[in-house]
């Protein structure tokens, strides 16, 4: 009789471990990722809602550092060495953790990644880089902690943290420019049509020597002559009317019409058309 008790009790244990149930997290994981220019960005943490709570001064008091969110300190990941705020951070993974103020917050890129919450000792050795950023107060209530990527440019994005009714923006500079720029000299030692066309359009883009744009551009038509591309003609339109070349700007923009209408492509037939009524040659 007793060893049928010890059975049985084996089994209801056995049962107890194996019979757990899954409930949802009280602060929700995310992951985000961010492609900027040519570096990737991505950003892992914890979601805590408001639930009736004073956050900022009360659950989350002012002049404290914080783990900026919930459960396991919150981690960003760079491939390329950035800035932050003009502070450089070299690639790799940190923990952000803030010390949250009325109206700023000083944000720390802390190099230990394995902190469920904020370490138990400080060590300021860790902190790869650090910025002070307003805190702005806005008219709508964020239930939800939030982290997001705000104003996305080629070589530049911000960092946006919002809850409660508080929102902080912290500035990210990637080096795109020096990739592209090295992909170019790299490139240019035997570059193909796509290449002088695709340095020629980030050239226009992003405000840089006009002239060598001039130049990539014309050699990329050159290199396709025999098949026009109605694509490549409208980008030459638009750096040669930029480099005040406004005659052959109107050139390349009849023959980009003229194979678009071909190609049947009314986006580029429409821009084509808009271009050439601005310039006075429709």
């Amino acid at each position: 009789m007793k060893k049928l008790f010890l059975v049985a009790l084996v089994i209801s244990a056995s049962f107890v471990v194996n019979a757990q149930i899954e409930t949802p997290a009280p602060s929700p994981l995310q992951k985000i990722e961010q492609k900027v220019g040519l570096t990737d960005i991505s950003v892992e943490y914890s979601r805590p809602g408001v639930k009736n709570r004073k956050i900022f001064g009360g659950l989350v008091p002012y002049g404290e550092l914080w783990r900026t969110g919930a459960n396991k300190n919150t981690m960003i990941t760079f491939s390329d060495d950035v800035t932050i705020e003009g502070n450089k951070l070299k690639a790799g993974a940190y923990a952000i953790f803030v010390t949250p103020n009325k109206t700023t917050w000083e944000v720390n890129f802390y190099s230990d990644t394995e902190n469920w919450g904020t370490p138990e000792k400080w060590d300021a050795s860790k902190v790869a880089a650090k910025a002070t950023v307003k805190a702005e107060a806005i008219p709508a209530k964020i239930e939800t902690f939030t982290i997001m990527f705000d104003d996305i440019k080629n070589s530049e994005v911000v960092l946006g943290m919002l809850w409660e009714s508080t929102y902080v923006g912290v500035k990210i500079n990637v080096p795109t420019n020096d990739k592209v720029s090295k992909n170019i000299s790299r490139v240019m030692n035997g570059p193909e049509a796509g290449d002088y066309y695709a340095s020629a359009r980030y050239y226009l883009e992003e405000g840089k020597d006009i002239n060598k744009a001039v130049t990539w551009i014309d050699k990329a038509i050159e290199m396709t002559n025999d098949e026009p591309r109605f694509w490549y003609l409208r980008q030459q339109s638009l750096i040669h009317a930029k480099a005040g070349k406004t005659k052959t700007a109107i050139k390349a923009a009849k023959a980009s019409l003229a194979a678009a209408e071909k190609a049947g492509n009314q986006d580029y037939v429409k821009m084509n058309k808009d271009a050439l009524k601005e310039w006075g040659a429709m």
